[in-house]
């Protein structure tokens, strides 16, 4: 079995619901936005992985399958390929070793149909938690296990039917099992635009060095000479080594046709190479600002726009905030209305921006020891001046981990809309005949304790407040904490 991360498209809304419509242009709060139109981009995203796979949380409002659903289904054409690593220097015992691992892990399992259905019983047993009040206990599950194994299972599709009932059974509409094909699909999103996908492997002194573990065949990266297992050591100059493979796809990320230099070191005992490769694949900027006067012109607001989380959402964000500090700007409205998600990473590595360092981002809870984290800003915020955030009913997930952080340590005032409700965090376990199942393994709480899914976000405005009313409600918040 091995465990997939997704960084999933931006997920639909129910269609049942009429006031939730993705084509609908939201209304502005104020006159201060008056002039702003909304548009919803959609956009792909990749895989990542660690130790075989990485583990990390699928962003969105719906079920996993609408990542499959148009307009998100426009996948690459060419399928990952899992090229064999170079041969290992005869003089290097390391790499001996390290082939003989590889080849383990890649050699023939046997695969039976009873075994692909106890291999699905046991990841929800081991990873399930349930967010449906009591609706799973370990003692009827097992109870399950007994009578399904009791019966014949003679073909792979009746395989396939049993699991799909038995994670029915469960009552979670995000848990569910995903055919050899859909599973397959995943492998054609591509984060770092020039088609790879990239894992972090943990070293003996405790570092954490990036290696290739898969590319799109005929792909920029792999038309330009990388090859898998091959390990990243910077990109445009830049040294990769402690960082993660979320913020080196970001780094590999830019226009359309420019270039970007990757050096790489062939395996692990093979030559280091500087290899230049054309972007062909590209995330578009999910950043919209300017800058406002207020009070007569006497002040000036930095406005953002961030329309979902994708690869390039730190770095632009960054950009704008910097460029508006320098135009004057004395506060920022950042607008998450209609955001439903995207990256998590990139959710939690925007927060931090505004958060003093040892702040809590979010808290995660799961029944596996690697869902439960407290995780923290690590840095002194970028700006510490007064923040609005404009949210409504289609601010979901990774928005919600956002706005929820920058409220509950008193950096920002929420206005407009109860928030959408989805804190859960997927993973997708690849079952032994190339099927999956995607299970819900934990969910977010907010650094005031507060369970996101199925609750959303309460607002502290419906309207947009003067800002000395921001100010004023900022700082009874820093004194209250106090």
């Amino acid at each position: 079995m091995s465990v997939l991360a997704l960084s999933n498209c931006l997920p639909t809304l129910p269609q049942s619901s009429p006031s939730q419509s993705q084509s609908e242009t939201p209304k502005p709060l104020s006159p201060l936005l008056s002039n702003f139109t909304t548009t919803t981009t959609i956009h792909n995203n990749s895989i990542s992985w660690t130790k075989k796979t990485i583990i990390t949380a699928l962003s969105g409002a719906l079920s996993f399958g609408l990542v499959f659903s148009p307009p998100c289904s426009v996948a690459l054409e060419s399928p990952t390929i899992q090229s064999p690593p170079p041969p290992p220097s005869p003089s290097s015992e390391y790499c001996r070793e390290d082939e003989q691992v590889l080849k383990a892990e890649s050699g023939p399992e046997l695969v039976t149909n009873a075994g692909i259905v106890e291999e699905a019983w046991e990841i929800v047993n081991d990873s399930f938690l349930d967010t449906g009040r009591h609706r799973w206990s370990p003692q009827t599950w097992q109870e399950k296990k007994e009578d399904i194994m009791s019966t014949s299972i003679p073909t792979r599709a009746k395989a396939h039917d049993i699991i799909r009932r038995m994670l029915a059974s469960l009552g979670d509409r995000y848990t569910r099992f995903l055919e050899p094909e859909e599973f397959s699909k995943m492998a054609r999103y591509d984060m770092s635009g020039i088609g790879l996908n990239l894992r972090e492997v943990p070293e003996d002194n405790g570092g954490v060095k990036l290696k290739v573990l898969g590319l799109l065949l005929d792909g920029p990266a792999h038309s330009a000479g990388v090859r898998q297992g091959d390990e990243v050591l910077a990109v445009n100059g830049v040294d990769v080594r402690g960082k993660s493979a979320f913020e080196v796809s970001s780094l590999l990320q830019g226009p359309n046709e420019t270039f970007v230099t990757v050096k790489v070191k062939h395996g692990n005992c093979g030559p280091i190479q500087s290899i230049e490769v054309q972007r062909q694949l590209v995330a578009r900027t999910p950043v919209v600002y300017r800058l406002e006067q207020i009070d007569n012109g006497s002040a000036s607001v930095g406005y953002m726009r961030l329309k979902e989380f994708n690869a390039l959402a730190r770095k632009d964000l960054v950009i704008a905030m910097k460029r508006l500090q320098d135009m004057g700007a004395s506060s920022f409205v950042l607008d998450l209305r209609d955001n439903l998600g995207g990256l998590v990473q990139a959710g939690i590595e925007i927060a931090k921006l505004f958060l003093n360092e040892g702040e809590t981002v979010i808290y995660t809870v799961g029944r596996d020891l690697q869902y439960q984290n407290t995780v923290v800003a690590d840095t002194a915020p970028l700006v510490t001046a007064p923040v609005v955030v404009l949210v409504n009913n289609k601010t979901a997930s990774a928005s919600e981990i956002v706005a929820s952080s920058l409220h509950d340590n008193c950096r920002a005032v929420l206005v407009g809309e109860r928030t959408f409700g989805k804190g859960l965090i997927q993973s997708v376990f690849e079952l032994l005949d190339g099927s999956g199942v995607v299970v819900t393994v934990g969910k977010y709480v907010t650094p005031n304790h507060r369970d996101i899914n199925g609750n959303g976000i309460e607002p502290d405005y419906r309207n947009l407040p003067a800002w000395s009313d921001v100010t004023q409600h900022l700082s009874q918040c820093s004194k209250l904490q106090g």
